[in-house]
């Protein structure tokens, strides 16, 4: 597998006792990323509100991008002929792109959130055409235009936006359909990571490593065939896709049932999770890299990511953040949190930025998008730090209530 990935390593420097949690180094021609690690979304190529040098401010180590929004504006060939990502948008740390298949089918047939939820897309709005064994054929939410993707289509994609670590292209399926379409699905998928993958030897630079998937729903007899299929091939990487559940307690057993099987030699990416429980808990599975757009959504809308004792302090008790949109703070003299090292915390009192909110000044946004990064990666790196020191049961209950 070496010989695939010459510029790439990853390896562990410290086994948590009690648990699958490790430290380890993922290594790529962009520099270093130390693990366990969270990966931001700049999705169309960009960080929504911050600039790169303000993500590296904040501890950033490795972003990512996504395929799907960016072949279709402004085109993979274009970003080739510009330098790729890193030069296109001014990033010289480790990206990472996903495959373009999870917006195809979570645009084309709701999102499992909106599975969860109950909700439906009408027939007007679903982009997804026709599923094959060929690939997908979508329509673009931009301009209506026929597209077709396909694994080897994917990774020339991907190939010509030349992000460090690549996925195989694959069905992710929504949360209502049955395990008979469960299982057609992954193994679809496993026919299409295949195909990725040949790509991917075929014009293979050694400038990249590619991922390959775990799908298999709810149903850990499907997630143990596909984590048996990804460990049985040379893929750089393992991520870890797909619907978990429709509860939090159901997804740490889907999370569970894949880690028992997974290579503990290759970094393990779960997609789309950022919530502080379900990292701590993807952690003590062994999972490295964790990706979500909660932190930077939800600076968008007033809200900032706060730890416990923010609660204790105000006599009550609450979640992972705070509405810097309610009236309690409008006199409210004090920073987000006074250990907090980042600019907003330094500067900015919460009575000026429920103010901006108010007054509808773009300030707060950037100001909230800054602390809340820096929230993740202080947590991230408290989170190594206990795994090295066997605490991380303890570290927990300084990061949510326990």
């Amino acid at each position: 597998m070496n010989s695939l990935y010459p510029r790439f390593s990853f390896q562990t420097q410290y086994q948590d006792k009690f648990s699958k949690a490790k430290v380890a180094t993922l290594v790529t021609p962009h520099g270093a990323v130390t693990t366990p690690n969270f990966i931001f979304c700049a999705t169309k190529a960009a960080i929504k509100g911050l600039t790169p040098a303000q993500m590296k401010e904040a501890g950033t180590e490795i972003i990512l991008s996504n395929t799907y929004h960016l072949m279709l504006q402004p085109g993979g060939k274009r970003v080739e002929r510009r330098g790729g990502l890193h030069r296109f948008m001014g990033w010289d740390g480790p990206m990472l792109t996903d495959s373009g298949g999870f917006q195809i089918f979570s645009l084309g047939h709701g999102s499992v959130a909106n599975e969860i939820k109950g909700k439906r897309l009408t027939h007007r709005q679903k982009t997804l055409l026709k599923i094959s064994e060929e690939g997908a054929v979508f329509k673009s939410y931009l301009d209506g235009a026929l597209h077709t993707l396909t694994p080897e289509s994917s990774i020339e994609i991907q190939r010509q936006l030349g992000a460090d670590l690549i996925v195989v292209l694959d069905e992710c399926t929504p949360f209502h359909v049955d395990k008979s379409y469960t299982e057609k699905s992954m193994h679809l998928t496993h026919r299409w990571g295949l195909r990725s993958l040949e790509e991917f030897k075929r014009t293979n630079s050694g400038q990249q490593a590619i991922y390959g998937i775990v799908q298999g729903g709810v149903y850990p007899d499907l997630r143990k065939i596909a984590a048996a299929f990804v460990n049985s091939h040379p893929f750089f990487g393992i991520a870890v896709g797909g619907s978990l559940g429709a509860t939090k307690e159901q997804m740490a057993e889907v999370v569970n049932s894949v880690m028992n099987e997974i290579s503990p030699q290759r970094p393990v990416h779960l997609l789309g999770i950022g919530g502080i429980s379900d990292i701590f808990n993807g952690v003590r599975e062994g999972i490295d890299t964790f990706d979500c757009v909660h932190p930077t959504r939800l600076a968008r809308h007033g809200g900032a990511l706060v730890r416990p004792d923010f609660w204790l302090k105000n006599d009550g008790s609450g979640g992972e953040h705070i509405s810097l949109k309610g009236s309690r703070f409008k006199d409210d003299d004090l920073p987000i949190d006074e250990s907090c090292p980042c600019s907003t915390c330094k500067t900015f009192s919460r009575a000026y930025l429920h103010h901006l909110i108010k007054a509808q000044e773009l300030l707060v946004y950037q100001a909230l998008t800054i602390h809340n990064v820096t929230f993740m990666n202080r947590l991230m790196r408290a989170i190594r730090t206990a795994i090295i020191e066997n605490r991380l049961e303890e570290e927990q209950k300084n990061w949510m209530q326990v």
